[in-house]
Formats: C-alpha cells, structure tokens, sequence
C-alpha cells in the first residue's frame, strides 16, 4: 500500500536508480529474496542509526513503525549488531595514496599530472624509483609486492627496461572485480548521499550538476567522451593537488576531520525514439 502523502515523482525516482542496479545484481546471481534480505537489514540499520529522539535510539516499536520491517526481524537484526559501511580496501587506499604521490610533482613527473616511467629499483633510479614512491607512503610495504598486485590490476604496466609505467593519472582498477565493487560502493554511496541531501532542502547544498543530450550521432558521442576523459581527468587532478595542499597545511586541531569526495562521470546509451528530440524527415 502506497502512503497517501508520498510523491509519486519519489517512487519513480526511486524506480529509476534502481534499475542499473537490479540489472548488475542479476548479471552476478544476486535473487530477489537475497536482495531483499540485504534491504531489510539497511531499513533497520539506518531507521536505528539516523532516526532518534534527543539522541535516544529507537525503540523495536518504532523502528517497526518506521520501516514496515516485523518487530521480530527487527529484534533480531539489532540483537545481531549494526552494520558498518566498510571503508576503501586497503590495497585501493594505498593505490590512491600512491598515484596521488606519483603525479603531482618531481622526482616522479615531469609536469603535473605527467608521471613519468619510473625504474623498478631504488639501486637503479635512485630517489626517482618505484620502490622510492612506495617508500614515500608505506615503508612497511616492499616495492614488488605493490607493483606485483598492480600488474593484476592492469594499474601498471613494466617495460623492457624494467620501467614501471602508470597506466592511468587515478587509482582506477582495470581488472579485479573486487576492487570494481568497493569503488561502486563507495562513489554511488557518496553521489547518492550528496543528492539525497540536496532533495531534503536541509543545509547547504553539495554540488551537483550534469548536462544532458538525446540527440547526438555515435561520431559526436566518441568526441565527446574523449575531450571528458582527457579535459575531466585533468579537472579532478587540479582538485586533488588542492586537497593534498590543504591537508599538508592543515595542523592539529579539536575539530573532527571530515572527507570529502568529488566525481566526475560520463554515460551514454541509445534514445528511446519516442522520446528523442530529433525531428524526423
């Protein structure tokens, strides 16, 4: 039953987003009643977590109340614990540390943004070398361990000159579904946290913004994604040398540290001819 007060531009928000999503989640054996169970456990998680009273979690009742989700279940779910969203694993935090080490200044580029190829050994390249950028974020990590677990992941490719060279200017796993599924986690989370913040009308609003075009041929939408590969990659670059500059200078302080996450997408698929825009001969 349908809540007499609920927009029904929510439920077809709401349609949409999903979609994409039941369609990975039958690619990959994921059932209705798999998904459903998975669902539940966020209602309640979430219903517990972000819905109190004057700081005071909910009650079985009305998080029962709240979610449509059986006193019983829900008793249950909370007796079992509350779910954490997991962080980064550690291999991608680490990737990410260390691209952001490689591309923004010397010994290891040539311009920002320009890594350069770097010898795989520190008794070759010296303070230029892979195992040297390795040393710059971990000393507790040996540079082959890193560069053997980036070879899998299509992150790095090695030359005949026992070279590393970076195969992309952010930490973005070509291979290694894992690796894809907590980057899939993490950046809809964010885009979706940001977007529903901004429809609760609550607070300042995160930036959020894209354009839309239903009526372009396949050439236009090639030259397209290539000047947003090349032109997005370098914008995001920009943002993250800012962020590093600030966290360097940023000192110790009582206040909370906060993250931020800033994203740049692109996405293209055939248009409905019911709906295109383009007048016919």
């Amino acid at each position: 039953m349908i809540s007499p007060t609920l927009p029904p531009s929510m439920l077809s928000a709401l349609r949409r987003v999903m979609r994409p999503l039941v369609r990975l989640m039958l690619r990959k054996g994921v059932t209705y009643t798999m998904f459903a169970d998975l669902l539940k456990e966020v209602f309640v998680d979430v219903a517990h977590r972000e819905f109190r009273l004057d700081g005071t979690p909910p009650t079985d009742s009305r998080v029962s109340l709240l979610t449509g989700v059986h006193r019983k279940d829900v008793r249950r779910l909370r007796s079992e614990g509350g779910m954490e969203l997991e962080a980064l694993p550690a291999n991608i935090t680490l990737g990410a540390q260390l691209v952001n080490a490689w591309t923004p200044r010397p010994p290891f580029c040539s311009a920002p943004g320009q890594a350069l190829a770097l010898p795989r050994l520190a008794s070759v390249g010296g303070e230029g070398s892979f195992d040297a950028l390795v040393a710059t974020v971990s000393t507790d990590i040996r540079g082959r361990v890193v560069l053997d677990e980036w070879l899998r992941l299509g992150i790095v490719r090695l030359d005949e000159q026992d070279r590393v060279h970076l195969q992309a200017q952010a930490f973005v796993p070509q291979n290694g579904f894992d690796e894809k599924a907590a980057y899939l986690g993490h950046n809809l989370h964010d885009h979706a946290s940001a977007a529903v913040h901004n429809l609760s009308g609550q607070g300042l609003p995160f930036f959020e913004r894209s354009v839309h075009y239903d009526a372009l041929s396949p050439a236009s939408v090639e030259h397209v994604r290539e000047v947003v590969a090349k032109d997005g990659m370098q914008t995001l670059l920009a943002f993250s040398r800012l962020a590093a500059e600030l966290e360097n200078f940023d000192g110790p302080s009582a206040e909370q540290r906060q993250r931020i996450t800033v994203g740049l997408y692109f996405y293209t698929e055939a248009t409905d001819p019911e709906l295109s825009k383009t007048p016919g001969p």
